[in-house]
């Protein structure tokens, strides 16, 4: 089944990180990672319009999100065995498991903190998944 192309008025990349604001006073420790998690639009390319329900699941269950803060070591693996040539960074697009990781709201925005050895992919786009 291809993924559910929505329609977005402005960049979702950039509507999270403006919505989010300013993180400077946030400390992420060790490995863990901070999500801010994709919450779809409420109208598809195609036209179809989704109901409240849908945008609400996402943000309970939503499997895709950017990665807004980073732990000092999240992502260093000196074994090599998790990352190896791997490059996760500030701002990728990443999906996770739901239960893997911790709800937060920062700012008012659905995030989750998770463990850098949960994030199970990067994507290019937050549409690819749900």
């Amino acid at each position: 089944m291809p993924p559910m192309l929505m329609e977005h008025a402005v960049d979702p990349k950039d509507a999270l990180l403006k919505q989010v604001g300013d993180l400077s006073s946030i400390d992420i420790f060790n490995n863990a990672v901070l999500v801010a998690l994709y919450v779809r639009p409420q109208r598809t390319k195609s036209g179809l319009y989704l109901t409240d329900k849908y945008t609400d699941e996402d943000r309970i269950q939503g499997k895709a999100g950017l990665i807004i803060k980073m732990g000092p070591s999240a992502f260093v693996d000196e074994s090599g065995n998790w990352f190896k040539d791997v490059k996760i960074g500030l701002h990728d697009w990443v999906i996770f498991r739901p239960s893997d990781g911790w709800s937060v709201s920062v700012n008012g925005i659905s995030c989750r903190l998770i463990d850098d050895t949960a994030i199970r992919g990067r994507i290019a786009t937050p549409d690819m998944v749900w």
